[in-house]
């Protein structure tokens, strides 16, 4: 995962995506443990470096395997209502023009967001373009 988000600022791209592809394969192939074997889950930042470089169709299928809302993971590798994930996938949504569903998620995402600690500005803080995201969570 470290090594797709430094490969990422390096500006290789296509190298980069492979390396959380990669990371986000190992992640799934960690047995069932609590806690878990790797606490960041690495979908997050596959997805907001997606984001970030405005592929919102790929990010979206990411956030929404993590958040069980396609059954492409078992259980354990899902994390229903993750905030993380909610905010990078309301953010597609948005962008995407799905309305109805950015709707739905925002409902989610603000119950998510009433047991923050911090502040969420992007599902992961690799992700350097918070202002948009900003924007994004005040329109709600």
């Amino acid at each position: 995962m470290l090594d797709g988000e430094i490969t990422y600022r390096e500006g290789r791209y296509d190298e980069a995506f492979a390396l959380l592809v990669e990371a986000v394969r190992r992640d799934d192939a960690l047995p069932y443990d609590e806690p878990w074997g790797w606490m960041q889950p690495t979908r997050h930042a596959l997805g907001a470096l997606l984001l970030e470089q405005g592929r919102l169709a790929d990010a979206a299928a990411v956030y929404a395997a993590d958040l069980g809302l396609i059954e492409s993971l078992p259980r354990p590798q899902q994390h229903p209502d993750n905030v993380w994930a909610l905010h990078g996938y309301h953010e597609c949504l948005t962008g995407l023009r799905l309305t109805d569903d950015a709707d739905d998620v925002a409902d989610r995402l603000q119950a998510a967001l009433e047991f923050a600690d911090v502040p969420i500005h992007a599902s992961c803080f690799c992700r350097r373009s918070v202002q948009r995201d900003q924007q994004c969570c005040e329109a709600d």
